[in-house]
């Protein structure tokens, strides 16, 4: 019986740290957002943020949402709705559409694609098309967008990938 009830709350356990993973995923440039005011069709509509991270929204004008969650955002214009528009507004953010990550070098299609939850590089490789013949099997680098001016980061198959990502696939020389 314990041992059921352990194993019970240990999968409920990881079945909520993986939702809370996506809640905090960070909205970015690209992202394409649907926001919803329950009650107020014309308060509601999709988006996709600017390159500058920002959204232009009706009464509040433009507000910035680089690194906010969706449930910040959320807050963030149900608050300023309630200050003067709207009585005890009901707001809901989604993602619709994740912003891009490219991957270049030894794949047979490179280039842009978007952004799924739960993406590894050995996700992001079949998305491309698969490993050339030439392909190493180890040599693998990825910058993040937090760290576009900084040097690569070696990486394995298995690691996670994150919108905004540009990893590269070198070539091997045997």
């Amino acid at each position: 019986m314990y041992k059921f009830l352990a194993c019970a709350l240990l999968v409920l356990w990881s079945a909520f740290g993986k939702a809370s993973d996506l809640s905090d995923y960070p909205l970015g440039a690209g992202d394409l957002l649907n926001i919803t005011v329950f009650g107020e069709d014309d308060l509601s509509l999709e988006v996709r943020l600017s390159d500058a991270g920002t959204i232009s929204y009706p009464f509040l004008g433009e507000i910035n949402t680089n690194g906010l969650s969706t449930g910040e955002l959320s807050e963030v214009i149900r608050s300023q709705l309630a200050d003067g528009y709207l009585v005890n507004p009901s707001v809901n953010v989604a993602v619709i559409e994740y912003r891009q990550f490219f991957i270049y070098g030894q794949v047979e299609d490179p280039g842009a694609y978007p952004y799924q939850p739960g993406l590894t590089l050995q996700k992001a490789v079949a998305l491309a098309g698969g490993f050339t013949e030439r392909a190493s099997s180890d040599k693998f680098f990825v910058v993040t967008e937090e760290q576009a001016d900084k040097e690569p980061i070696k990486i394995d198959i298995n690691h996670p990938v994150s919108p905004g990502d540009t990893v590269t696939i070198e070539e091997s020389f045997f």
